[in-house]
């Protein structure tokens, strides 16, 4: 097994932040299953401690890095205000161009606002604001608002926020968007 492998394997479960089923990383690692269950008895090895803050969660043929579960209670404490608080003026920044560009990929995200958002998405998601599909094989996530959220702002649709029609299609924006895919 090629180390280089299991550190993409790595790479992959921390950037997703979801579960991954094993046919999307062997098809995009081009490894075999015998090669994969290698690779997660490694990181299972490294990562499933009780020292590590992190482990390898392996249910249903999808693997996952999530957080150490012994650590559960001081998490949940350390994320209540993420929850419950008030949204963040990057939050809304950020809410606001899902709601206007849905569906739309984190990279094109960053492209609009210049920064790294997956934080920003992960408290968005887990305040329920937003939701994520896969596209791609898995590869590609894509961002929308809920229905939650609608109801939150207590609207029917996107289509009735203020001069949606014309911020949805704007022009410029799009040429960004489309210059990113280019590069």
């Amino acid at each position: 097994m090629s180390k280089n492998n299991l550190s993409i394997v790595e790479s992959i479960l921390f950037a997703t932040g979801k579960p991954v089923k094993y046919k999307e990383i062997i098809s995009f690692v081009k490894i075999k299953e015998k090669g994969l269950k290698e690779i997660i008895s490694d990181l299972k090895e490294k990562y499933n401690t009780n020292e590590s803050g992190v482990h390898i969660l392996d249910n249903n043929n999808k693997l996952q890095l999530v957080t150490n579960p012994d650590n559960g209670k001081v998490m949940q404490e350390y994320f209540v205000d993420e929850i419950t608080g008030e949204l963040s003026r990057p939050a809304l920044e950020t809410l606001t161009i899902i709601s206007y560009r849905q569906p739309i990929s984190k990279e094109e995200l960053e492209q609009i606002r210049g920064v790294n958002c997956s934080l920003i998405l992960r408290n968005l998601l887990i305040r329920g604001f937003v939701e994520s599909k896969s596209s791609k094989g898995g590869l590609l996530t894509n961002y929308s608002v809920t229905t939650d959220f609608l109801r939150h702002l207590g609207i029917d649709s996107v289509k009735d926020l203020p001069d949606y029609e014309k911020l949805n299609s704007d022009d410029n924006l799009q040429s960004v968007i489309n210059n990113t895919d280019e590069e």
